[in-house]
């Protein structure tokens, strides 16, 4: 992607004019006609994400699903989120995810992201109603603890199905069986 396709660009951004951006070294995402460019992850972020990825999609692959990490997800027209994890049924060879395929999504705070995965994406995905939200909130000061909160959408609105703290594990039956190790995901 060069700087001058960006600076060109006039009006609201459609989900053409972000595709037609190519693959960036960039995390952008579009959002109601804008783009949202955020920081590559840092390495515990992304450690967290890999021994996730691979938690969930042993399990999900158990009951036909496939987990993968920061794929394109598209919430609404022209709505595409970069989420950390998706669990979907979907076509794994497609470019954009939709979220009517999506089991569950995934969001792994960073100082620069935490209101918006905690606040904004979750209002999207359960507009999108996708029926599980699981959030991962590491410390950001020494990335010594995690704590895990899992929702299940109600309604139009997400609401705490477990929850896990430093120490403990994550448990669920739906919507596949889940074990997440709160110590597993900080194992540097």
């Amino acid at each position: 992607m060069s700087k001058g396709t960006l600076d060109d660009h006039n009006g609201p951004w459609t989900e053409a004019d972000w595709l037609a951006l190519g693959e960036t070294n960039n995390r952008i995402e579009l959002i109601d006609g804008s783009l949202w460019v955020s920081p590559a992850p840092n390495r515990p972020h992304q450690h967290i994400s890999s021994q996730l990825w691979s938690l969930l999609d042993s399990a999900a692959r158990t009951v036909g699903l496939r987990a993968f990490q920061a794929t394109n997800l598209r919430v609404s027209p022209d709505l595409v989120l970069i989420p950390d994890l998706v669990v979907d049924a979907g076509p794994p060879i497609d470019t954009i995810g939709d979220a009517t395929d999506v089991a569950l999504v995934c969001e792994i705070t960073s100082p620069s992201n935490a209101s918006a995965d905690r606040i904004l994406k979750r209002a999207f995905y359960a507009a999108a109603a996708i029926p599980w939200y699981l959030l991962v909130e590491p410390d950001f000061s020494t990335y010594e603890s995690v704590t895990l909160f899992l929702y299940r959408l109600d309604g139009k609105a997400y609401v705490e199905h477990a929850t896990a703290k430093q120490g403990e594990t994550l448990t669920s039956e739906l919507p596949f069986p889940i074990a997440i190790s709160t110590e597993a995901l900080l194992d540097f």
